[in-house]
């Protein structure tokens, strides 16, 4: 399976009505520059914000606005950095799971409307399922896989090996596949979950 290949508009067109069937909030954009601005007019100015590891954000230019401090928002991804005690800072990363705002992707959507999310650690699990009020999800069409056997078969053997050799290339041994959530829909109604997708390659 060509996992690169941007979808038919009708398997795209499916698949948001099936997010919003599961109570997500869906919004489709062309370009990655129109997903950078459309992420600006959802986040408010003031408040706090948080992402988790995501090439998707760094290729929309996400990352690079955050840190350039021109936002408006309370970066606590750099409260994280510029604290040296490794105690201090681990509780500051557990805190950063209460943002107001946390942006992050995910590995694959199924045409059926479920999201899978990996990670290493888990730590930015908690804000995608629980403790995040407002979350925001980055993800090219192209992660759109039929069926959720799909969706971890897209991670195993196309999105980890990926991840796995950038990590390398960082000065760290590698990566696991630690914990994976299966994201199947939204039920309170006090969060707000949105799903920007992009018909345009990204990340991976």
């Amino acid at each position: 399976m060509n996992y690169e290949t941007i979808p038919s508009a009708e398997i795209i067109e499916k698949t948001v009505a099936a997010l919003k069937e599961r109570n997500f909030n869906v919004l489709v954009v062309n370009t990655k520059e129109e997903a950078l601005e459309k992420i600006k007019s959802l986040v408010p100015v003031g408040v706090s914000v948080m992402n988790g590891g995501s090439t998707t954000l760094q290729e929309i230019g996400f990352v690079d606005y955050l840190k350039s401090g021109n936002s408006g928002w309370k970066n606590l991804h750099e409260d994280i950095l510029e604290e040296k005690d490794p105690q201090k800072q681990a509780e500051l990363r557990k805190q950063s799971s209460m943002a107001q705002y946390f942006l992050g992707s995910v590995q694959a959507i199924t045409e059926s409307g479920q999201l899978l999310i990996a990670s290493a650690t888990g730590s930015q699990l908690a804000p995608y399922s629980f403790s995040s009020d407002n979350v925001i999800c980055v993800a090219s069409t192209n992660k759109i896989v039929p069926t959720l056997e799909d969706a971890f078969i897209r991670l195993k053997e196309y999105a980890f090996p990926l991840e796995n050799e950038r990590m390398k290339t960082v000065g760290y041994p590698g990566s696991v596949i630690g914990k994976v959530l299966i994201y199947e829909r939204e039920i309170n109604p006090a969060r707000k979950i949105t799903i920007v997708l992009v018909n345009e390659k990204l990340g991976y």
